[in-house]
């Protein structure tokens, strides 16, 4: 069985779940460190949780800018953040004494 994602993990992967596609996108969007995302995200690769795929280098080159690395949750990725939110949502419920959170 594998290992329960980590609160860094899930919250990067909701964004990319969310449209946030890109590194420095996440980056913005979790307010998480490079430093913690690019790792992440390399590890959540190697699972199988999420691809990578490069963009075409004319598009980069038409906006004056490097290329982008795009990221898109797999099918057992989008299984693994399902299990992953509800896992900490009834953590949240057991140490607030039962509360529902939403």
């Amino acid at each position: 069985m594998p290992r329960p994602l980590g609160v860094t993990s899930i919250q990067i992967m909701a964004a990319v779940r969310d449209g946030d596609a890109y590194g420095l996108d996440l980056v913005a969007s979790t307010a998480l460190s490079s430093g913690t995302v690019y790792p992440t995200l390399s590890r959540l690769r190697k699972a199988g949780l999420v691809e990578s795929r490069w963009e075409d280098q004319r598009i980069a080159d038409r906006e004056g800018r490097p290329r982008r690395r795009y990221y898109a949750l797999t099918p057992d990725g989008v299984e693994a953040l399902a299990q992953g939110i509800a896992r900490y949502r009834g953590l949240v419920a057991s140490l607030s004494g039962g509360e529902t959170v939403s």
